[in-house]
């Protein structure tokens, strides 16, 4: 076996007073962070992280909790409150979006957990500087560079934003027309 089939062995069972003392710390610190290298590398590398320059793994701790809105204290009628509707976005995706919006120079490449408590949810998210020689000479990363890539946080992109949207097994192998045709003004395919 080698050393990246240990360590994910190792987390699957992980030590908690370990995970717990960190966590504590976590908590007191900021609530996004730089780090030098990720917590869990087998993860990490399996997602695409590389350990070059131009890549970077940024922890993230997110409050969780129901993601209802607040009612709002002004004037409005019943209907304009807006109160029953929950945000349909998971955590990880929360997560992803908040370090792009921070480090907008750098393009989200994934992201995986690394803890949770009674309170909060805990995130590595690995990005991509889109500008940096050592990334547009990359094999596996080079396809980040590219225009179409710009903003994948914000637009869905990114893999667990597609399996949120239930496009990571889709039955239907033509491309579907998204939104549907009526909504589109009958602008198809």
């Amino acid at each position: 076996m080698g050393v990246t089939k240990y360590l994910r062995e190792a987390w699957k069972k992980p030590d908690i007073k370990v995970l717990r003392a960190r966590m504590i710390e976590w908590r007191r610190g900021n609530a996004m962070v730089r780090v030098e290298k990720p917590l869990r590398l087998d993860r990490a590398r399996s997602l695409g992280y590389k350990a070059k320059k131009g890549v970077s793994v940024v922890r993230i701790r997110l409050k969780r909790g129901g993601h209802k809105r607040p009612r709002p204290n002004k004037a409005r009628r019943s209907k304009r409150l807006h109160i029953r509707k929950n945000l349909r976005l998971n955590y990880k995706e929360i997560a992803e979006q908040r370090v792009a919006r921070r480090y907008n120079n750098m393009e989200v490449l994934n992201s995986y957990m690394i803890g949770q408590d009674g309170i909060h949810n805990f995130y590595e998210v690995i990005l991509v500087d889109r500008s940096a020689p050592t990334i547009k000479s990359d094999k596996q990363l080079s396809f980040i560079t590219k225009a179409g890539n710009k903003g994948r946080a914000q637009r869905a992109l990114t893999s667990t934003s597609r399996k949120a949207r239930g496009l990571r097994h889709s039955a239907i192998k033509v491309p579907k027309v998204r939104p549907s045709l009526r909504a589109n003004r009958r602008r198809g395919n």
